[in-house]
């Protein structure tokens, strides 16, 4: 089956075709909005809405191209259903429902955290079931155990800010550009990751949720009793905030991986393209097996929405009516 996938929960307009033969994505087109909302410090749902309009078809158009396939050669349209920004996840829905009509092909919506989960059985070697999960990004931060297609269980979830939105704020506080997870990372890599103490929320609880609203907090202190904040400063309270960060997800990894007998962890998100995060798991999780996505892969794209509905659609019919989910928990697939 060759699947195309839209995806639109957010700032990214993102087309992708799938093909469930080969296990490959045929082609694929990214835009981002992200210099556009880095004036406003964060993503504006009402201007992403209006910048998905007049992208979606050209990318479509162009995607196609790159595959050398005609509409006709569409076994399915899948696109982000939620959770997401109603406008954006409205817009890539009701074009997709539209092109179903037109082109008569199945349509159906899909979940986009699920499709971050399963992107990385696109990879050589991809990861086997059962495992688990760790979805880092700017709206989410979740730990679940991922036994099938569709077969998932919520371990943990953060009660306030999601990983992603902290790297934002702190990059903020600091005078850093939008999107500030990147932004961050790059000043760390020249501070001293040991000149501060900041808190690790919520690893000496025995549950497996997430904090980072304090963790954030603290770094706001900080930044306020400063009198000079100069380049050096700076990189050392990145440095300090992104190894609490991963301090504080390798230690919920861990007790997720032991309390529940699991060998493999999957991460996924746009975090997960944090490299200082990748290379602590991979010293701190020796002996499991670790799979993380092509960079350009761990931000939303079409391409985990062409493959996740390629899954969708041999186990539910087409769907005959636009819907979406803003609000859309993993565990009600």
């Amino acid at each position: 089956m060759r699947i195309l996938g839209i995806e639109t929960s957010c700032d990214e307009t993102g087309v992708a075709i799938y093909d469930s033969d080969d296990n490959i994505i045929l082609a694929e087109q990214l835009f981002t909005q992200a210099s556009k909302h880095a004036q406003y410090g964060g993503v504006v749902p009402e201007l992403a809405s209006r910048d998905h309009i007049p992208k979606l078809l050209p990318l479509i158009s162009m995607t196609l191209e790159e595959a050398n396939l005609s509409p006709d050669e569409i076994d399915g349209i899948a696109y982000t259903s939620g959770p997401g920004l109603r406008g954006p996840l409205l817009t890539g829905a009701a074009l997709a429902r539209s092109l179903s009509i037109g082109w008569n092909k199945p349509c159906v919506g899909i979940n986009h955290m699920e499709a971050h989960l399963l992107i990385n059985l696109l990879e050589k070697p991809a990861p086997s079931f059962p495992f688990l999960t760790l979805l880092i990004s700017g709206g989410h931060c979740l730990l679940i155990k991922a036994s099938g297609i569709g077969e998932y269980e919520q371990l943990g979830q953060t009660r306030d800010d999601a990983v992603g939105e902290a790297f934002d704020k702190v990059a903020r506080l600091l005078g850093l550009s939008y999107p500030g997870g990147p932004e961050v990372e790059k000043m760390a890599k020249e501070g001293d990751h040991l000149s501060y103490v900041l808190p690790r929320p919520m690893t000496k609880e025995n549950h497996l949720d997430f904090s980072f609203s304090g963790l954030k907090t603290a770094v706001y202190y900080l930044v306020k009793s400063q009198k000079q904040k100069n380049q050096e400063f700076i990189q050392n309270i990145c440095a300090s905030f992104q190894n609490a960060v991963a301090e504080t997800l390798i230690n919920k990894c861990k007790r997720a991986l032991s309390v529940h007998n699991l060998s493999r962890l999957v991460v996924g998100g746009g975090v997960a393209a944090n490299q200082y995060l990748r290379d602590r798991l991979k010293v701190e999780l020796k002996g499991i097996d670790l799979f993380f996505p092509k960079l350009e892969r761990c931000t939303d794209n079409g391409a985990m929405v062409a493959l996740t509905g390629f899954y969708r659609l041999k186990k539910s019919k087409s769907e005959t009516s636009i819907n979406i989910k803003p609000r859309w928990n993993l565990s009600e697939i």
